[in-house]
């Protein structure tokens, strides 16, 4: 299997959101983003997939000797070589690669979070330079559309923490900052055993209100003269808005199950979304 055909079924097996807003582009930049996706993917399987910490840390520095063999044009891994044939057209920092895996290490070290501050660190490690990688692949004009970017990838993130509360809690994190787990009266012994309330409900609907603010400074940033370059974002944006208005309607009753889209539904968001612009 050569390397690109390696990133799309990394791609496409991970079911995410994110693949149905590729197939639009272009074969380059098509090529160049899937490459950038199944490099999170890699690392963020790292993190999830093995229970013993030392050796997803050593996992994790490994990835970090294959961003610098990148750097220098020697890559040995499948991704790391889709990432270098596109890297002659696409600027892909060695430091935004590094600060991804950064944030994937932050799972390794701490399960809470003190305070909004601490977690937005984490978001925009694992969610905002993402983000800024994905619109320099999609085409950018205008600076200004970095700070939309970074915004997006703080409301992706933000959505992605609301939707896998019970499914993170099983893990034994918990994202919600413990300021306003406290602020709520939201015990981490109710989230940890599944336990409804109405005060858990009003946590989550502030968290929500969080990120819908987010997606909306975003969508206010975003240069006209880029709209139509940054549609594949404008694809994500919508799935993962109709996601978060799902999980409104169901409740939050997100700690026993995980509230998705269904791929029919993801595709005909997509569709729309594209020829909306």
């Amino acid at each position: 299997m050569n390397p690109e055909h390696y990133c799309q079924e990394k791609c496409a097996a991970s079911g995410s959101s994110f693949y149905y807003s590729f197939l639009f582009l272009p074969a380059p930049r098509r090529r160049a983003i899937m490459a950038l996706y199944a490099f999170c993917r890699e690392v963020d399987d790292v993190v999830d997939e093995c229970n013993d910490v030392s050796i997803a840390a050593t996992k994790l520095n490994w990835w970090r000797q294959e961003v610098e063999r990148l750097a220098n044009g020697q890559p040995t891994h499948p991704v790391g070589l889709a990432l270098k044939a596109v890297s002659g057209e696409f600027n892909l920092p060695t430091e935004q690669l590094l600060e991804i895996i950064d944030g994937m290490e932050m799972d390794l070290q701490q399960t809470r979070y003190l305070d909004f501050k601490g977690l937005s660190l984490y978001c925009y490690r694992v969610a905002s330079v993402v983000g800024l990688l994905a619109a320099e692949i999609f085409g950018t004009s205008d600076h200004q559309t970095q700070k939309y970017a970074h915004d997006l990838g703080m409301a992706f993130q933000l959505t992605n923490i609301i939707r896998d509360v019970g499914e993170d809690a099983r893990r034994g994190r918990i994202y919600i900052p413990i300021d306003e787990l406290k602020q709520f009266n939201v015990p981490a012994a109710d989230i940890l055993n599944a336990r409804y309330s109405d005060n858990f409900v009003a946590l989550m609907q502030f968290q929500a209100a969080r990120a819908e603010q987010y997606y909306q400074q975003a969508f206010a940033l975003l240069p006209a003269a880029d709209r139509k370059s940054q549609r594949p974002g404008l694809i994500m944006a919508a799935i993962y808005r109709t996601l978060l208005d799902e999980i409104r309607h169901e409740n939050f009753q997100v700690l026993h199950q995980r509230i998705s889209l269904t791929p029919v539904r993801k595709i005909w968001i997509a569709v729309k979304t594209w020829v909306t612009g």
